[in-house]
């Protein structure tokens, strides 16, 4: 049985970017485990970081990364893939960011995430031996999905990647911002048309992250706006030589 491991920088953004793909792989008897980055919990938040809880709509006295790991346990029972694994790493406003421009800028010179992040990542694709990893382009440029690809391309990693586009960073504007560009360019684009049923558990999957909803897309209806908007295609960057058949994906 293949193993396809999803690096999620946070609780979301794998279903959101490759959700169709994790769940046609999950379809085909592939074993797909999804691992997020940064998912540790914080007592007693403090600034921005507490206002980015409560700009969802949640109390001060909730454990938000508790609730976010449980709804990324849902949305992996939709995909239809294996129990989900959290890192315990810190977001960006734990780490002191304090304002979203700041989360969307060059990270913080004193920001050594990245190499704590390095041998966790080595250690983790040790033990899953993947056939195929996922990872993000860092689409957007949140300063999050920045360290984890720079944590990632610091590793000699003998599996193939598919670079994934960050939705929804991708249709939020007509160009997005891309600090890593340069970093992908030489590789060949790959592209996936979803299947419905493939399209269905994406959305069902992306549905399940609610404390996310209405902040990232003003409700439901905007979720499936957004998705629609996709037209059933999630777009990658392909490092290295693919040793297993992927379902659906074009040759270039």
């Amino acid at each position: 049985m293949p193993t396809a491991l999803a690096l999620s920088p946070h609780l979301d953004d794998a279903a959101f970017s490759c959700g169709g793909l994790l769940a046609s792989l999950a379809g085909e008897g592939w074993r797909v485990v999804m691992a997020t980055l940064f998912t540790g919990s914080v007592a007693d938040p403090k600034g921005f970081a507490l206002a980015c809880q409560l700009d969802k709509g949640l109390p001060a006295e909730i454990d938000y990364m508790a609730l976010r790991r449980a709804e990324d346990m849902r949305a992996a029972e939709e995909l239809g893939i294996a129990p989900p694994l959290h890192l315990p790493f810190r977001e960006a406003p734990h780490r002191g960011y304090g304002s979203a421009p700041e989360l969307f800028s060059a990270p913080r010179a004193d920001d050594g995430i990245a190499a704590d992040l390095a041998p966790a990542l080595a250690e983790l694709i040790a033990a899953e031996r993947p056939d195929l990893i996922l990872a993000p382009q860092a689409v957007g440029g949140h300063v999050d999905h920045v360290q984890a690809v720079r944590a990632l391309t610091s590793l000699a990693v003998p599996s193939p990647i598919l670079w994934w586009r960050d939705f929804p960073y991708t249709v939020r504007e007509a160009t997005p911002r891309e600090p890593l560009a340069d970093l992908f360019a030489a590789l060949p684009v790959r592209r996936i048309a979803l299947d419905p049923g493939a399209r269905a558990r994406k959305r069902a999957a992306c549905a399940a992250y609610t404390s996310q909803i209405g902040f990232q897309f003003g409700g439901v209806a905007g979720l499936d706006a957004r998705l629609a908007r996709e037209a059933g295609i999630e777009g990658f960057r392909l490092a290295g030589r693919l040793g297993t058949p992927i379902p659906g994906l074009d040759a270039g």
